[in-house]
């Protein structure tokens, strides 16, 4: 296990709190404030810092990236104003193993959806429902020092049909006071990142200053933490004889020919190694 903090770069999308006045009242620092506030609570020894959409590149640098473990994501007002570079950029970095956690109306962002490949839509109601949060995996880590239900007195109901891909686990499950459901805490793996979604939080609510969503928030984040080095997965070519020697073997893209007019099979790149002659009289 890593001793080294942990990295966590919270990003919020900044425009509720910027216009509407009962949103900065409930959130004077922010949603991503109050959000980044839960996990230094949580996770005193992580190093914790915040992003807005409205900084240069929605202050997600690629620099920023680099240094950044995990990056929890909260939107609402403001998907399509979120520029597709940045969205590129956070993509490849998920790829490569940054953590990412997407927290409620974020399940409509163009990096969910980038990453789910779905459209990722749902029913919806803001009626000042009570959700209570079920666990359902209770071995899992986020789960750790929750309480089963969590119990929300007010929250934006969201219910099924929730068009995402079937998570690799399903962590919680919630109610709502009308009758509905909805898989409100799941988690994915794409590439070599993990990506936790979490529901409960809305900016009509002061759902993130709840002690329980806060814990879940903070778990997540540190369950969503890499494993490994970051790196991109890439294409690579094994040559016959090289493959239990192949640990740190590359392929023959590091040291393909500089000629832009060489073909696929000058390069190997398209047809690999030559097949054994007796592998051919075999098949034949």
């Amino acid at each position: 296990m890593t001793t080294t903090p942990l990295r966590i770069t919270v990003w919020g999308e900044n425009v509720h709190e910027q216009v509407e006045p009962h949103v900065a009242e409930r959130y004077p620092d922010g949603m991503h404030g109050a959000i980044a506030d839960g996990i230094r609570e949580n996770l005193p020894d992580a190093v914790v810092r915040t992003a807005t959409m409205q900084e240069p590149e929605h202050g997600l640098t690629d620099a920023v990236l680099a240094e950044t473990d995990v990056l929890t994501w909260w939107g609402h007002a403001a998907h399509a104003d979120v520029d597709d570079a940045v969205v590129d950029r956070v993509h490849k970095h998920v790829l490569s193993g940054m953590g990412l956690v997407v927290l409620h109306s974020g399940h409509w962002s163009k990096i969910f959806g980038k990453l789910m490949g779905t459209t990722c839509t749902l029913r919806w109601r803001s009626e000042h429902d009570q959700e209570l949060v079920w666990t359902v995996n209770p071995q899992h880590p986020i789960t750790r020092g929750v309480p089963n239900p969590i119990v929300i007195p007010e929250q934006e109901m969201y219910g099924e049909y929730f068009d995402v891909p079937t998570p690799d686990e399903l962590i919680f499950i919630s109610g709502f006071t009308g009758g509905e459901v909805f898989r409100s805490g799941m988690t994915y793996r794409r590439g070599f990142g993990k990506i936790f979604y979490f529901s409960p939080g809305d900016q009509d609510f002061p759902v993130y200053h709840h002690p329980d969503v806060r814990r879940v928030v903070a778990n997540g984040a540190e369950w969503a933490r890499p494993e490994r080095e970051r790196e991109l997965p890439t294409l690579r070519r094994y040559d016959l004889g090289e493959y239990f020697d192949g640990q740190h073997y590359r392929g023959p893209f590091d040291d393909a020919p500089e000629d832009e007019d060489a073909t696929p099979t000058e390069t190997g790149a398209a047809t690999g190694a030559a097949e054994p002659a007796e592998t051919a009289e075999a098949r034949a």
